[in-house]
C-alpha cells in the first residue's frame, strides 16, 4: 500500500480551519486567538525541521547525532514543564527538577524498550528510537507538569494545615503526603484515560500512523500496546520521583515549610 502524499494545498485547507478556530475565539473573546496562531506557526516551523534532520539521521545511523538530539529533546522538555507551573520551583530547581526525572524515566524505559523489547540493531537505530523516545518524553512531560504544579499550589494552598501537622510532631513526608499523594494521581490521570479509551473511543497516534503507512493492523497494534504500557510506567515513574524531590525541597534540613522556594510563573 502506498501513503498518499500530502500536497501544500491539502495543508492549507486544513491549516483554514485553525485560523478560523482563531477568529471564533476574538469573537468569543477568550483572548487565545495569538496563542492558537503561534501554537500553530511553531507547530509547522518545528515539525518540518524535524522532519529535515530525521531524514539526515536515519542515513547516518550515528549514536553521537542521535544522543545530540535526545539532549536536545529533553532539554525542550524540562522548558516546557516549567513553564506549565502556575507556581514553580525557583532557580535551577524549577528547571532541572521535571529535567532530571524526565530523564531518568524515559531515557531508562526508551533504552530498556529497545534492546529488550524491540531488539533493534544497533539499538540505537534512529528510526525506533527517536520515536520512541519522543512520544515518551512527550507523555512524561505533561503528567511531570501536571503533577509539579498540583504539588506546588497544594502546599501553596494549605500551608497553614501542613505547618500544623509540622508543630505536632509529624515528619515533612507524613505532614505533606495528601498532597503528594494526590499530585501523583493528577499526573497519571491523563494517561491512564488514554489507556483506557484506546481502541474503543479513539484510535492513538502511533498506530494511526502505521496503519496508514500499510502496516499490518494487527502488527500495528501491537507496537501500540508497547508503546501505551512503556509511556504508562514513564509517566508514572517520572511524577513520583519530581513529586518526592519537590516534596522534600519544600522543607529546610529542620523540616521547616518554605514556600520562599516557589515563585510565580508569569510566562
Amino acid at each position: 500500500m502506498n501513503v498518499i502524499a500530502l500536497s501544500t494545498l491539502d495543508l492549507s485547507m486544513a491549516a483554514v480551519l485553525v485560523i478560523i478556530l482563531a477568529l471564533l475565539s476574538i469573537v468569543l473573546r477568550l483572548k487565545l486567538a495569538s496563542r492558537i496562531i503561534i501554537a500553530a506557526i511553531r507547530t509547522v516551523v518545528q515539525l518540518m525541521l524535524i522532519g529535515l534532520v530525521l531524514k539526515a539521521l536515519f542515513a547516518t545511523e550515528s549514536l553521537l547525532w542521535v544522543s545530540l538530539l535526545a539532549v536536545i529533546m529533553l532539554l525542550v522538555a524540562g522548558r516546557e514543564v516549567m513553564a506549565r507551573q502556575q507556581r514553580r520551583f525557583g532557580g535551577l530547581w524549577g528547571y532541572g527538577l521535571g529535567t532530571l526525572s524526565m530523564f531518568i524515566s524515559s531515557f531508562t524505559l526508551t533504552i530498556y524498550a529497545l534492546i529488550v523489547v524491540v531488539g533493534t540493531d544497533p539499538w540505537y537505530t534512529p528510526q525506533y528510537a527517536i520515536p520512541l523516545l519522543g512520544m515518551m518524553l512527550g507523555n512524561t512531560m505533561n503528567g511531570v507538569a501536571l503533577a509539579l504544579d498540583r504539588l506546588s499550589n497544594g502546599a501553596w494552598q494549605q500551608r497553614t494545615i501542613i505547618e500544623g501537622r509540622l508543630m505536632l510532631g509529624q515528619d515533612w513526608h507524613t505532614a505533606i503526603s495528601d498532597i503528594t499523594r494526590d499530585s501523583v494521581r493528577t499526573g497519571l490521570i491523563p494517561i491512564i484515560n488514554a489507556m483506557a479509551a484506546a481502541g474503543i473511543v479513539s484510535l492513538p497516534g502511533m498506530m494511526t500512523g502505521q496503519i496508514l503507512s500499510g502496516t499490518e493492523p494487527v502488527e500495528a497494534v501491537k507496537y501500540q500496546i508497547l508503546i501505551m504500557f512503556l509511556i504508562t510506567a514513564g509517566t508514572g515513574f517520572a511524577a513520583m520521583l519530581a513529586t518526592w524531590i519537590g516534596a522534600r525541597h519544600l522543607f529546610d534540613e529542620r523540616q521547616r515549610l518554605r514556600l520562599e522556594r516557589l515563585t510565580s510563573n508569569t510566562a
